[in-house]
């Protein structure tokens, strides 16, 4: 429990050295517990590292912001083409709820 507790300390760091010194620090004392769970996400956190630290790098410089809007209006639009049967329809609602992407070709195809 301690060791779970003194993992949030992590998330108040703001340089990535200091940050990954910490991460580094952390794995070394839950891969000594007896705690086999513990010591199953110091492994997984070992691996994932600079990708974890990654976070630090860009916490105040990149927002997701705009892909997260994307991802609301595919959902609203997947949401909205319940009832269409072919994936084609379903592309084709996206191209256009979506604004100014590449059409594909078979929207302008007349049957």
């Amino acid at each position: 429990y301690l060791l779970k507790e003194d993992f949030q300390q992590f998330w108040e760091y703001n340089s990535p050295y200091w940050a990954g010194w910490f991460l580094k620090q952390w794995t070394k004392r839950a891969m000594y517990s007896k705690i086999d769970e513990i010591k199953e996400v110091a492994r997984m956190l070992r691996r994932h590292q600079h990708l974890i630290l990654n976070w630090f790098e860009t916490k105040e410089r990149i927002s997701n912001g705009i892909s997260e809007g994307f991802n609301l209006k595919a959902k609203l639009t997947m949401r909205k083409a319940y009832g269409f049967k072919q994936y084609e329809t379903i592309q084709i609602a996206l191209y256009h709820q979506l604004g100014e992407l590449p059409m594909p070709e078979l929207t302008h195809k007349f049957f």
